[in-house]
């Protein structure tokens, strides 16, 4: 049997009010945070951070975002 390893891996789910998108989000924490980096969710509905591996879901109606 393979050993299991610990799952770290983050899943957030966003709405339009969250674009445009970056990680880390406003309501997480700054102190050990990576650089900001923004993430095209919009094109596929997911988007995977190079820094830290959450992984982001667009869900609901998206409009047109200024």
């Amino acid at each position: 049997m393979a050993e299991q390893k610990e799952n770290t891996e983050r899943y957030i789910e966003v709405t339009q009010h969250d674009l445009p998108l970056h990680c880390p989000m406003p309501d997480m924490k700054a102190w050990n945070s990576h650089p900001r980096v923004y993430l095209p969710v919009h094109k596929t509905g997911e988007s995977l951070c190079p820094y830290c591996g959450t992984k982001y879901k667009l869900v609901g109606p998206v409009g047109h975002h200024h």
